[in-house]
């Protein structure tokens, strides 16, 4: 569980300057990573040879998803040595909150991060499902198991249940999610209690998914975005940030530093993409400001959706030609020009190595996130043949991509280290994720139960986790590309699921790109 210690960081407003990386004509900024000739840049070619196999790792990245489930497992389940846990959640408040997902490396069913979660995997559908070939029918699959337990959770009117479990407790035992018996209390937020935050983000969880199951499944689909619609209508009409009534609970593990307005913004840009209903474009177009559209902040993960929000409704104007969301293609670009590495207007920290360095904490979620963002905006200028906008520096399409394709290449090993952050993928990756299945003994290898306590002997072993959590990539290095390995340092060595779900649309679109799928 990645805890959060500091308001996700807020960047200046980018000065409109010209190009001024002080770097020599034949030298590159930020350890030889990134070319500064930006205008150079040409239309986008499909090239021929890859260091990495972008399709190996989408298909690891999709599976680490099974190891992450919650409930009874299906007859298909491939990695074996999980069995069935939380058969029991939800009783505790007489309702059936069986299935999800754990969001990293405890056995808490934290709902604001599983719902992101769900929005990312179905945008990473939505851009690139059609590159995926045969992992689509997996990723689906995945989301699917997401949103059957959004759907249990949202079941009530006015009232959504977001969380089980007692994080406090969970923390304080080392357990395999099989043997847990720490309490799996219930939290709500409902009228009274209010969360415009887990709500709002809920709704983008199931608007956005029913538009991945449109086509394959449209029964499912209609039944995801008319919850998404009531749902959404919570989140608005009962105003409120859920970490004010729960904050004893999703306190500091989830809270939601960046208020409720951007999800508020985020889910109406979902439920326009999914419904075309002219009332969420009015919405937009009257509360956009005020749920902070134009801000400058450029951090995109589980709690701050606003650069999420600029993107997605961007594309409106740009490839669906919506003349009056024309100011979201300023707001994007404003964003793109904050990360671009070397240039005086940016704003964004990059490692020697060359990876974005947003804060300590589970930083390659900022990573993963920032890249599928180049590389879906990439795709909206490329189809309204547009550019993006510094003041007097333009950037083109193809320096969006190069960007993330370097971000991708140094999670998967192209870094100081020389170490893969995806668990199982090439020869060097991380041993001891912090991660209390893959680091107890399996049930298959150890059938009688490892009590709360006991399990922190294996914790604290320096011994490599005995169930390797394909697919799982973790917190990641340091600002000066540190990286220790051990397991008790959850900020860097925690898998999430959050971090893999934008990765899965960014490593299809390269996959397909150099010829992979």
């Amino acid at each position: 569980m990645a805890i959060s210690s500091c308001r996700l960081l807020q960047s200046p407003a980018p000065v409109i300057l010209a190009v001024l990386c002080l770097c020599s004509a034949l030298k590159l900024c930020y350890g030889n990573y990134y070319a500064i000739n930006w205008h150079s840049f040409g239309h986008h070619s499909r090239p021929r040879f890859a260091r990495h196999n972008y399709r190996e790792a989408l298909t690891k990245s999709v599976l680490f998803f099974e190891g992450q489930r919650s409930g009874k497992l299906p007859s298909s389940q491939r990695l074996s040595w999980r069995r069935d846990s939380g058969l029991s959640d939800g009783s505790a408040a007489n309702v059936d909150l069986i299935g999800g997902y754990y969001d990293a490396g405890d056995n808490v069913k934290f709902g604001f991060p599983m719902a992101f979660t769900t929005t990312m995997l179905s945008w990473s559908v939505i851009e690139f499902g059609g590159l995926m070939k045969s992992e689509l029918p997996n990723v689906r699959e995945a989301i699917r198991w997401a949103t059957d337990y959004l759907l249990k959770a949202t079941a009530h009117p006015d009232t959504i249940y977001v969380q089980v479990g007692d994080p406090n407790k969970d923390h304080a035992c080392w357990e395999r999610p099989e043997d847990m018996d720490t309490p799996r209390n219930v939290y709500k937020v409902d009228k009274n209690t209010p969360g415009s935050d887990v709500a709002g983000e809920m709704a983008s969880a199931l608007a956005a998914a029913s538009l991945v199951f449109r086509r394959s499944d449209p029964t499912y689909s209609k039944l995801l975005v008319r919850r998404a619609l009531r749902v959404f209508q919570f989140a608005d009409k009962y105003r409120g940030s859920y970490s004010n009534g729960l904050k004893k609970v999703v306190c500091p593990f989830y809270c939601s530093y960046s208020g409720y307005e951007d999800e508020l913004l985020w889910g109406a840009a979902w439920l326009f993409k999914a419904t075309r209903n002219p009332m969420f474009l009015k919405y937009i177009q009257i509360n956009g400001l005020t749920l902070g559209a134009g801000e400058y902040d450029n951090t995109f993960g589980w709690d701050n959706k606003h650069v999420g929000a600029r993107i997605l409704l961007s594309k409106a104007f740009l490839v669906q030609k919506l003349q009056s969301l024309h100011d979201y293609k300023g707001h994007a670009d404003n964003f793109i020009c904050s990360v671009m590495p070397g240039a005086s207007f940016s704003s964004t920290q990059y490692t020697p190595g060359g990876l974005i360095y947003k804060m300590s904490d589970s930083n390659m979620q900022y990573v993963t996130s920032t890249s599928f963002l180049l590389l879906a905006y990439a795709k909206y200028l490329t189809s309204a043949k547009k550019v993006v906008n510094c003041g007097v520096a333009t950037v083109t399409a193809s320096k969006l991509r190069s960007i993330a394709k370097k971000q991708v290449d140094y999670l998967l090993g192209d870094n100081p280290l020389k170490m893969s952050y995806m668990v199982g993928y090439g020869p060097r990756y991380p041993q001891r994720i912090h991660h209390r299945a893959s680091s107890l003994p399996s049930v298959a290898a150890h059938p009688a139960k490892i009590q709360c306590n006991a399990g922190f002997s294996f914790m604290k072993s320096p011994s490599p986790n005995p169930n390797i959590l394909l697919g799982a990539v973790v917190g990641g290095p340091d600002k000066h590309d540190r990286f220790p390995d051990q397991r008790s340092d959850y900020e860097q060595s925690e898998p999430a699921t959050y971090i893999n779900a934008p990765l899965v649309g960014a490593l299809a679109y390269l996959a397909h790109s150099f010829r992979q799928l």
